[in-house]
């Protein structure tokens, strides 16, 4: 038979095995949310107040990636009618 005080022991050591577990998952997971953070104002980047160049955003980005889409749109209905360009 077991002595009765392994079981207390046991349970003992399982409760502060699992308080370690969740500290380090925890200190991990503030880790990670501070370099996505980070990742996010190296993205953002410096804002230059002083230059003349605008910024290019998301918004004008996807205003870019659109037109050039319509434009290989437009050469693959060419190509398909046989249009040659």
């Amino acid at each position: 038979m077991m002595a009765p005080h392994i079981v207390p022991t046991i349970a003992l050591a399982a409760l502060l095995a699992l308080a370690m577990l969740t500290a380090a998952a925890l200190k991990g997971w503030q880790g990670w949310l501070s370099l996505k953070s980070r990742e996010l104002d190296l993205r953002a980047g410096p804002v230059a107040h002083d230059t003349f160049e605008p910024d290019v955003g998301p918004a004008t980005a996807a205003r870019i990636e659109l037109a050039d889409l319509k434009e290989r749109i437009r050469k693959l209905e060419a190509i398909a009618s046989g249009v040659d360009l």
